[in-house]
């Protein structure tokens, strides 16, 4: 049976919002989960990692499956493991059982995340950019909804309330993979081994996995770490900290989503650095910051730089890995997710020692290795692409 693209696009959007909703709920709910398990930051910043290291275990497996088997079931399963996860942390009576279902939830977020990138990128071969930027939006909009949800409700409701509501909705994206047609696999004579090895020593891949490296440690320190920031370095009350924890997200959602409709190929470039500086200022402004309003204005720009990096670079990564582009992006997030999950424990490690004004010296730190890693990649791009 044939798939129609918009029908297939749509179910993308749909698991890159609910992979939204898993990256920044822990962050979300970090500020009443410190106090209820009475755990410190070092014990807070590894429920961080353990849900990096799902992802990362999701992004591992997700693309030789994919390329191999097709996305269709593994995508509906996977959206089932966040039903069962969102339902397990809202649940959970011990840290033991939390970190189970934050594990879980990363797994499934992990294969979600990948799939659905590596699935764009293949059913929009003219516009990769374009169309890696407008799923983008979705991240966004599931990442912004679970802090405006806490923070607009504030007391009224318990995250433990709100985030078993959030995982009743999976039901509906779950529906929907389910009945509509999926692109055939593309190696359904045998998955190639070799082939699939040899990806592993293609410079330029791992110089592009490189920047996903710091960029994925950035985006989820930012979005795990800067309520409480807010709460201590300003003592803001923890509902406003999580509710300003969200201009982060608008500026990363109204960044992309004007590069979804604007973005060229030939622009990728300029966009490129052009979203490095904005995100260098906005984590000075926010480093730097005395006031509330300095804080949040600089978190608006982090989100709106941080907006175009990872499309982009998943872009380069399908124009050059077509034929087995689901395990190009598996390597590529593996390096990612390998990022998310040292940087975030890392900045509460140091928070503990130093305050989290120290932590987020990382942030800058490594915007410029990003801009560093560009510069070699464009000059590798600029010449020949490696051949598998």
């Amino acid at each position: 049976m044939s798939y129609r693209r918009s029908h297939v696009f749509a179910a993308c959007c749909a698991g890159m919002l609910m992979f939204g909703i898993v990256l920044t709920t822990l962050g979300a709910i970090l500020p009443e989960v410190i106090p209820k398990f009475g755990i410190d930051k070092s014990a807070a910043g590894s429920l961080m990692a353990l849900l990096s290291f799902g992802i990362l275990t999701g992004s591992l497996v997700f693309g030789p499956i994919a390329d191999r088997y097709g996305y269709k079931a593994l995508l509906a399963f996977c959206t089932g493991l966040l039903l069962v996860g969102f339902e397990g942390i809202a649940l959970a009576p011990s840290m033991a059982v939390l970190r189970l279902f934050v594990f879980l939830i990363g797994c499934g977020g992990g294969v979600i995340n990948g799939g659905t990138n590596a699935l764009v990128a293949d059913i929009a071969e003219e516009g990769r950019g374009a169309g890696l930027n407008l799923l983008g939006v979705f991240f966004g909009v599931g990442a912004m909804g679970v802090p405006l949800l806490l923070g607009g409700l504030g007391t009224r409701s318990s995250y433990q309330w709100i985030i078993g509501i959030v995982g009743a909705a999976v039901i509906f994206p779950l529906v929907f993979i389910l009945t509509i047609p999926f692109p055939r696999p593309k190696q359904e004579q045998g998955f190639p081994i070799r082939q699939g090895l040899r990806l592993l020593a293609q410079p330029t891949l791992l110089l592009l996995g490189g920047m996903l490296f710091f960029q994925s440690g950035m985006e989820i320190t930012t979005g795990s770490w800067s309520a409480v920031f807010l709460q201590e370095e300003l003592g803001i009350p923890q509902s406003k900290a999580v509710l300003y924890l969200s201009f982060y997200w608008l500026g990363l959602v109204g960044a992309r989503l004007a590069l979804g409709f604007w973005l060229k190929p030939a622009y990728r470039a300029a966009v490129m650095r052009l979203a490095v500086a904005l995100a260098f200022v906005g984590a000075l402004m926010t480093l730097l910051a005395s006031r509330v309003e300095l804080a949040v204005a600089g978190l608006l720009l982090v989100g709106a730089g941080f907006a175009g990096i990872f499309p982009i670079v998943l872009s380069f990564v399908g124009d050059a890995y077509g034929t087995l582009s689901g395990t190009a992006f598996s390597i590529a997030f593996v390096m990612a997710l390998t990022g998310g999950m040292t940087l975030p424990a890392l900045a509460g490690v140091i928070g503990d020692a130093h305050g989290l004004r120290t932590s987020f010296v990382l942030i800058p730190l490594g915007l410029l290795c990003v801009a560093a890693l560009f510069t070699i990649v464009k000059e590798r791009l600029s010449g020949k692409t490696e051949q598998m």
